[in-house]
């Protein structure tokens, strides 16, 4: 049996100090997944490239897990990959039922892709009426729009602004509206109130000129096919200010 000295002992208990320390860190450590969404969202293309390289890498490791989904997505609809976009949220949903910021997310992917139904049958489940969403209200709005339903639509909106009293993306989204609602009178007050807001963005003063355009052109008798194609397309860019 060894003799234990004085001088062994400090060695032995900083040998099992220094193993100790091995096996920690070789142990899994937990991810904190979450943080992915505190960091800043770049900014130029080349930036969302890289950041969705980034974010794809950590994807493969865990697919379906909520909050790189979510960045992932954001990221993926932001570049134009759409179908892309669905397909990650979707699995996503599918790992996180009934989470309402994961099934909001899925169905402003599909309405970007153009799945105009499943979008309405998602977000329609992206919260209840004793928690609603005012996010998720306007993106509805934008989809009924989008499907010709517009009354339902403005319903949507008028319900958002409830709940976000003076939002300057609502109101520039029931201004669009009710300009394909040919209501311009309402459409030029409503964008006119959304362009006043500290809120508002270049998008939102663009669609307000848009509108002072067509009606410009009713009172003066001019052709008005080209500016109602420049409105139905002003109302399909809307929808990305839900990002």
């Amino acid at each position: 049996m060894p003799v234990l000295t004085s001088r062994s002992v400090p060695i032995r208990l900083a040998l099992a100090a220094i193993l100790a320390g091995g096996l920690a860190a070789c142990r899994p450590q937990g991810l904190d997944f979450s943080a992915v969404l505190r960091q800043p969202m770049p900014t130029t293309e080349e930036g969302l490239r890289q950041e969705a390289q980034r974010l794809g890498a950590i994807y493969d490791r865990k697919p379906g897990e909520k909050f790189v989904s979510l960045r992932y997505g954001s990221v993926l609809r932001q570049l134009g990959h759409h179908v892309q976009a669905v397909a990650v949220l979707q699995r996503a949903a599918l790992a996180n039922l009934e989470d309402p910021e994961v099934s909001a997310a899925y169905g402003k992917a599909l309405a970007d892709a153009g799945e105009l139904k499943q979008a309405a049958e998602v977000l329609a489940n992206a919260h209840t009426p004793d928690r609603p969403n005012w996010r998720v209200m306007s993106v509805q709005g934008s989809v009924a729009d989008q499907m010709g339903h517009h009354e339902r639509a403005q319903e949507l909106y008028l319900g958002a602004l409830k709940l976000a009293p003076s939002e300057p993306s609502v109101l520039s989204n029931l201004g669009l509206s009710y300009a394909l609602s040919r209501r311009l009178v309402d459409a030029e007050r409503v964008l006119t109130e959304a362009a006043r807001q500290p809120g508002a963005d270049d998008r939102v003063r663009a669609n307000l000129a848009m509108v002072k355009g067509l009606a410009a052109a009713q009172r003066g008798g001019r052709s008005e096919t080209d500016t109602w194609a420049q409105i139905r397309r002003a109302e399909t860019q809307q929808k990305k200010q839900a990002r």
